[in-house]
């Protein structure tokens, strides 16, 4: 948008001097060329008159001119015999072309405006006498040498004008551009700091046009009614869960109490884990929420090793995994350094293999191993259990929604992990694994 802008103002600035320019030239050309033709015209016409009136004193301003100015006169009577010549013949072919025609009292052809690259010489002609009894003419050759230095100074001054208009020009070109596009750039970044996460951003209100400003302060209105909107979605989460815990823990007891006597309780019990997870799910992604607001307010970015993380949370499920007859097994690499929080990449990876474990089945494989590409390292966990449906595999991220009910969970272990990555500037991403299971690669910024 800056380049257009620009493009249109400067191409109009130009156009605009070049108007103003290029006529002025052409009549600073033309006004130095008809003094020139009338300077020597005059000349001409007083060396007619004196041939009428005084030979003599015509001889003596002939070769006073020629001295002074270094033209070429010619003066012949009316059967073609020189009275006087200086600094050129009579005989030359353009000079006795010039007598014809004065003879003949024929009108010369004007010449053509001078420029600062013509050169050369121009003859001038004049008859003695009247129209109807010539006694003489008149040739004056005169050099454009000195009228050309003229016009090249006066263009070279209107040239310098021009310059310096253009280059106001640009000035007053680039500071209307920055008055109009800085608040554009402050609402771009904005509007990009809130798509991050970044609550409460503000822009700067106070240049640009009335328009703009008032599009700024709409903008900053809109912000804080956003972050005051998601801050109250969190905080209901998070208190609904909470206020929850207290009946359900009550309940509980009783429910547990009248179980083991009464067989018949043990489906209330089954409900009473899964509300209890999914109360525990809710607040764990409440918390993921405001761990990514945090984040996307900050300058900083917390950074860790990968490679030990997976380490200690394989071993962690380890005794999990061999319960359900499960086997983990992959190659860790020395050193992987993540731009991650090492409890936010330890959260992500439990999430990852809990659903690995949990899913894949007696007897099943889960692996894991790492990458680094352009940047970013890359954790992949898969396995070779049943796997899921292609059409299912873009919602398992989504909160609440579960492949299967069979196996006990809350739906949102999968919509915890992505938003944990997404807050340091990663991505997760679920997709149909190489051994036939279900794969899923983790990857985040390296970090130096």
């Amino acid at each position: 948008m800056r380049r257009r802008l620009l493009a249109v103002l400067l191409a109009f600035a130009v156009v605009a001097v070049a108007g103003f320019a290029v006529p002025l030239l052409l009549a600073t050309a033309a006004n130095r060329t008809q003094q020139f033709v009338l300077s020597r015209t005059a000349d001409a016409a007083r060396f007619a008159a004196l041939a009428q009136e005084n030979r003599t004193q015509l001889v003596t301003e002939v070769r006073a001119h020629t001295t002074l100015y270094g033209d070429g006169v010619v003066v012949v009577d009316a059967r073609r015999r020189v009275v006087i010549e200086a600094g050129m013949r009579a005989t030359n072919p353009d000079v006795a072309a010039a007598i014809d025609a004065a003879l003949r009292n024929q009108p010369r052809q004007a010449p053509h405006d001078l420029r600062p690259w013509s050169d050369g010489t121009v003859l001038f002609a004049q008859a003695v006498g009247t129209g109807t009894s010539v006694t003489g003419a008149i040739v004056l050759r005169s050099s454009v040498a000195r009228a050309v230095a003229d016009i090249r100074f006066r263009w070279a001054v209107v040239l310098l004008a021009a310059l310096l208009a253009a280059a106001a020009c640009v000035l007053l070109v680039l500071r209307i551009a920055s008055w109009l596009l800085r608040p554009v750039a402050q609402l771009a970044d904005g509007v990009h700091a809130v798509a991050a996460g970044r609550e409460r951003t503000h822009v700067d209100v106070a240049t640009g046009p009335p328009e703009l400003r008032g599009l700024a302060e709409e903008f900053n209105q809109m912000s804080d009614a956003l972050a005051e909107s998601a801050g109250r979605q969190r905080q209901l989460v998070a208190d609904a869960s909470h206020q929850l815990r207290n009946p359900l823990a009550a309940l509980r007891l009783r429910i547990d109490t009248a179980a083991v006597t009464d067989p018949a309780y043990d489906p209330m019990v089954r409900e009473l884990d899964r509300l209890e997870a999914l109360l525990d799910g809710m607040l764990t992604l409440a918390s993921a929420d405001s761990i990514a607001t945090d984040l996307a307010a900050s300058a900083t970015d917390a950074t860790c090793d990968a490679a030990t993380v997976l380490a200690d949370r394989v071993e962690a499920w380890h005794e999990a995994a061999a319960a359900v007859s499960v086997r983990l097994e992959g190659e860790t690499p020395a050193t992987l350094p993540v731009r991650c929080a090492e409890s936010e990449l330890a959260q992500v990876l439990d999430v990852v293999l809990d659903n690995a474990i949990k899913y894949a089945g007696e007897g099943a494989t889960v692996r894991w191993s790492s990458r680094r590409t352009d940047g970013e390292t890359t954790v992949t966990i898969d396995d070779d259990g049943p796997g899921v449906p292609e059409e299912h595999l873009r919602r398992l991220t989504e909160r609440f929604w579960r492949a299967t009910t069979a196996t006990p969970g809350s739906g949102l272990g999968l919509a915890i992990a992505e938003r944990l990555t997404t807050a340091h500037g990663g991505h997760l991403t679920v997709r149909g694994g190489d051994r036939g299971g279900l794969a899923v690669d983790i990857t985040l910024r390296t970090a130096p």
